[in-house]
């Protein structure tokens, strides 16, 4: 990469892989290429650590409190999107836990139009409707039992510490 070009930055997400009685929490979302389905699963935002990021992405999109257990992996997806020409790669973090019950007037995330629980029948069937294909893919790994201790993501103090604002 040239000195000229700008450094390239993958985009970070987090998503909830959540199985309750052989059926996993879902949302369907607005998205630019319509309707889709997801994982629970959003951006991470400064300042905060990946297990923070994707116990508020699951509340914000399914209005239940999620409790990480473990670590599924770490994945990377490219994808560009048609409709608006955007090539971009995901580095997804994915966690899967347990759920509460859904809280009585939590209102779901702005795009997220209702949670729905899937077979994994039902996921595999739908995949032309995923958001990516790392919804499956993440759905599949925790199917084999792949699970990683939550302490394999280290998150150091300097992460929480106040930006410094130049003048």
């Amino acid at each position: 990469m040239s000195n000229n070009s700008e450094r390239w930055k993958p985009a970070v997400t987090v998503a909830a892989v959540i199985e309750d009685r052989g059926r996993f929490l879902l949302v369907e979302e607005e998205t630019p290429e319509g309707l889709q389905l997801n994982n629970p699963a959003g951006h991470l935002d400064p300042g905060e650590s990946p297990m923070q990021a994707v116990v508020r992405e699951a509340l914000e999109e399914t209005a239940r409190h999620f409790l990480p257990e473990a670590l599924l992996g770490i994945y990377m997806a490219r994808f560009v999107r048609p409709a608006r020409l955007e090539d971009v790669t995901y580095v997804r973090l994915a966690f899967t836990g347990t759920v509460g019950e859904a809280i009585a007037g939590q209102a779901l995330d702005r795009g997220i139009v209702r949670t729905v629980w899937m077979t994994a029948e039902e996921l595999r069937a739908s995949a032309p409707r995923h958001r990516s294909p790392l919804v499956l893919r993440c759905v599949e790994d925790h199917l084999s039992g792949r699970r990683l201790p939550l302490e394999a993501i280290q998150v150091d103090a300097s992460l929480y510490a106040p930006l410094i604002k130049s003048n």
